[in-house]
């Protein structure tokens, strides 16, 4: 991240960048103003947190296939549902105030719900690697989210998905805790307030781009990092196509 007033301001020059960010808002916008989810979106985005749980999970090797018995599922798909219960209704209303004040206590909460059947140690949920950079990076994060930006919302959960991912803070479950956390950022901007989108489908059919684009993002160069960005905002839109696409099956 680079330093100065805003430390995004440069990103968002950066060739498409604005355009692209520009076009999953358009989108998003049009999937809150569909006339299901203008009342029924309680429905669709129940609907849309379990796709979502499912293929945040399939991204990190679990399978898509959802036991009758959730006790049985593989262990990172639970963790995936857990966070999908957190992202969706009331639970959600409690953690996204939690993430707009205190983003690393959010941050906390994800990695407790997700990580949860894959250790053995308890003591280690929630807890960031000791590193020095990871807490370094990891305050740089929390400052940003806290007010220290303009940038667009598709850019900045874009930037937090990244960074979650090159920085690994947990060692464990940490692709479905920066997946949950671009959520939040969605959420928390009121970019998709009621969090409709469905990226995560995106992401799980381009799952090649999806690896190069966060390695171009971990090279810290600008066309890696604004690639990166184009890419995540293309997948809100592929979410928001997703999402109209729930709220067409649910209209009848």
């Amino acid at each position: 991240m680079q330093s100065g007033s805003d430390p995004l301001g440069p990103l968002v020059e950066l060739p498409g960048v604005r355009e692209a960010a520009e076009r999953a808002r358009d989108a998003l916008g049009e999937v809150h103003r569909h006339r299901t989810n203008r009342r029924g979106w309680p429905g669709t985005a129940a609907e849309a947190a379990m796709r979502a749980a499912r293929a945040s999970a399939a991204l990190d090797g679990a399978g898509l296939d959802l036991p009758q018995d959730v006790a049985e599922a593989d262990p990172v798909l639970r963790g995936a549902l857990r966070l999908g219960q957190t992202l969706d209704g009331d639970a959600l209303t409690v953690i996204t105030p939690v993430w707009q004040r205190a983003p690393l206590q959010a941050l906390a909460r994800l990695h407790a719900l997700a990580a949860a059947d894959l250790v053995e140690d308890s003591e280690q949920l929630g807890r960031p690697r000791v590193d020095p950079g990871v807490s370094e990076r990891l305050d740089a994060l929390a400052q940003l989210l806290t007010g220290g930006t303009s940038a667009p919302a598709p850019v900045v959960a874009a930037i937090v998905h990244g960074e979650l991912l090159t920085l690994r803070p947990f060692g464990t479950a940490d692709g479905l805790v920066a997946r949950a956390a671009s959520r939040l950022v969605a959420v928390g901007t009121g970019l998709d307030p009621h969090n409709l989108g469905v990226p995560e489908v995106g992401w799980l059919k381009r799952q090649q781009a999806y690896r190069s684009g966060a390695a171009g993002f971990a090279s810290g160069t600008p066309a890696g990092v604004g690639g990166w960005v184009v890419f995540c905002c293309g997948a809100l839109e592929d979410g928001a196509r997703e999402a109209l696409s729930i709220a067409e099956a649910q209209a009848g």
